[in-house]
């Protein structure tokens, strides 16, 4: 069975800005109010014989996009970003994290961002496909530790209405 939460109407949403190194229009820091449908797949289970509870699955998706919230989201495996005082294949993230501004140059353009507006994400790119397979990826960690009846989480991270990026992480091996 299939359970499918609408990210408008749940108001699972985050406004973030960010930037696609190398890309000839998305290079430039720019920003967008995201939505994130979710669907979910498995067997009905427990007491109420439910896939998972909705109540569940909106909190966890939301406590997500809170994260992501009016920040400037990096991607620091970018090889195309170059890390003032940062080395992503030796150092930690915290780092970043815990340091007053980020530095980094990319294609020349020096930036120098509080770190606290920004969220350094563990990815190439900060583009939909992305940023769709960190949440399925995430929250199907979350929802393991509580349900063991679940095949699949899919997530699909909107730019907009009209376009998005859809991931689905199996949970069956």
């Amino acid at each position: 069975m299939k359970i499918l939460i609408n990210g408008i109407q749940s108001n699972l949403r985050f406004s973030s800005a960010h930037i696609i190194p190398g890309h000839s229009s998305c290079g430039f820091i720019h920003g967008h109010s995201y939505f994130v449908d979710v669907e979910i797949e498995g067997e009905r289970a427990g007491e109420f014989e439910f896939v998972v509870d909705f109540k569940d699955v909106k909190g966890y998706t939301k406590e997500l996009c809170n994260t992501l919230d009016h920040r400037l989201l990096i991607p620091i495996f970018n090889d195309l970003i170059e890390f003032k005082e940062f080395n992503p294949s030796e150092d930690s993230i915290d780092e970043l994290v815990n340091s007053k501004v980020a530095r980094f140059k990319i294609a020349g353009k020096g930036y120098s961002v509080p770190s606290e507006d920004c969220v350094f994400l563990e990815l190439p790119y900060t583009s939909a496909e992305e940023l769709s397979k960190y949440f399925a990826e995430k929250l199907a960690s979350k929802l393991a530790e509580k349900y063991d009846n679940l095949t699949s989480v899919s997530v699909c991270v909107n730019e907009g209405i009209g376009q998005g990026a859809v991931y689905t992480k199996s949970l069956v091996e």
